[in-house]
């Protein structure tokens, strides 16, 4: 049992990453937090569901503009530096929020440019977090790391939400924007305590031509491009979080609770996915590993797509009992995700060299903010057209034949060994 449980080697060995850890876990919390809250106020001010729909592309557009670039200003300068400056900024974000809030502004144009500069700040910091791990531990302790960020972000995933219905029910807007503002001070002062980590091997000046010179890297790198291709794969073509409204509505009942089941049963496969962690550090070929856990994501949509045309449609709006093997199937994808990202983060991090490790992650921000997106439009227009059910199923089923070709093809990928490897 002891050798399926999360590996905590990675927080007894090293100081600065559990100083690291701890203000990942915070500052994710009061992220989580955050993004509920301003989704409730936006609501509460306006009626519109489109309004919150806003939300979400004010927090799209800066992290797509600036992940690329927050990558490059990762590697050009101190990462401890950079950490906390973006921390800073995100902070002085949260108390934003709480004064609009106190103050009872009640302006929705403040709350959409309070969310676009968070993000802005967000696409730096998440870029520069991320790099300065290989700096701290060893390379064989990178899955066991990042099978514990994968733990933090589920904890930021669920604390976050719950945190932020029952603080604005009980104290209100203020205090839940003012807490949040406490969990990234405490943060802020757990990353001040980290060691320097001034840029290593050639230096390249913030700019585009350093964001050119990071995408011609990846060009060139067969096995750290396939982390990002076969990940687009997986949340383009089988991402199935924007079927959950129809399907609560007319296929297993209960409405928004129904939904938020649906998106919890994810973040408990996660869970349990970081939890029982422990074998992850010993898997050398992690190429393939990738690929079958992608593959058992997409057939874990097959499955929920296969739940739902089996259930017939519910006439009195009642919750329908295959919610709970619609629920499983969630987990379970949740699950092969979170296997998945491990995988393809540790990927990144020990096969690109440490110049170029920040403009690298800031295309895994770009990738990871815009694929889900991506796959919203494609599967919501499928469900139009085949309805949500078949739009699972054949999502999924495209995503398992997509990533099989490319295992076919990519073999190189398939043999990566975690003991010698290649980007």
């Amino acid at each position: 049992m002891r050798r399926l449980l999360l590996d905590l080697t990675p927080l007894k060995v090293s100081v600065p990453y559990r100083r690291l850890w701890i203000g990942i876990s915070l500052s994710g919390i009061g992220t989580h937090l955050t993004t509920v809250a301003v989704g409730l106020q936006v609501y509460d001010l306006t009626g519109s569901t489109f309004n919150v729909g806003l939300v979400g592309l004010f927090a799209l557009v800066p992290l797509m503009a600036l992940g690329l670039y927050g990558g490059a200003i990762v590697d050009a300068y101190d990462r401890r530096r950079v950490v906390i400056v973006s921390s800073l900024g995100l902070l002085l974000v949260a108390c934003g929020f709480a004064v609009q809030a106190w103050l009872g502004l009640g302006q929705v144009w403040l709350l959409y440019a309070l969310v676009a500069v968070q993000n802005g700040f967000f696409a730096v910091n998440s870029p520069a977090r991320t790099a300065i791990i290989p700096r701290l531990l060893p390379g064989t302790l990178l899955p066991a790391a990042n099978a514990l960020g994968s733990m933090s972000m589920s904890l930021g995933l669920t604390v976050g939400p719950l945190l932020a219905g029952l603080l604005i029910d009980t104290v209100g807007y203020g205090w839940t924007y003012s807490i949040e503002a406490v969990l990234l001070t405490v943060a802020l002062t757990t990353l001040a305590a980290l060691p320097p980590m001034p840029p290593h091997g050639r230096v390249r000046r913030a700019g585009l031509s350093s964001v050119l010179e990071g995408l011609s890297y990846l060009r060139s790198r067969p096995n750290v491009r396939m982390t990002f291709i076969v990940d687009l794969c997986a949340m383009v073509l089988a991402m199935p979080r924007v079927l959950f409204p129809a399907v609560a509505a007319s296929v297993l009942g209960g409405g928004s609770t129904t939904v938020g089941i649906l998106v919890a049963g994810m973040a408990v496969g996660a869970f349990l996915a970081g939890l029982f962690s422990g074998p992850l550090g010993h898997v050398r070929r992690q190429g393939f590993a990738v690929v079958v856990a992608i593959i058992a994501w997409a057939l874990s949509v097959v499955a929920f797509g296969v739940v739902l045309v089996l259930v017939p449609r519910p006439d009195d709006g009642t919750v329908h009992w295959a919610l709970w093997p619609a629920v499983v199937c969630m987990v379970l994808a949740g699950a092969a995700d979170t296997v998945s990202a491990v995988f393809r983060m540790t990927i990144l991090q020990a096969a690109t060299p440490d110049e170029l490790r920040g403009r690298l992650q800031g295309v895994f921000i770009v990738v990871v903010a815009g694929g889900p997106r991506l796959g919203d439009l494609v599967l919501g227009s499928l469900a139009e057209l085949s309805g949500e059910a078949w739009a699972a199923i054949i999502g999924g089923l495209v995503c398992v034949v997509v990533v099989t070709s490319l295992a076919v093809t990519q073999r190189r990928f398939v043999r990566y060994d975690a003991r010698h490897p290649e980007p």
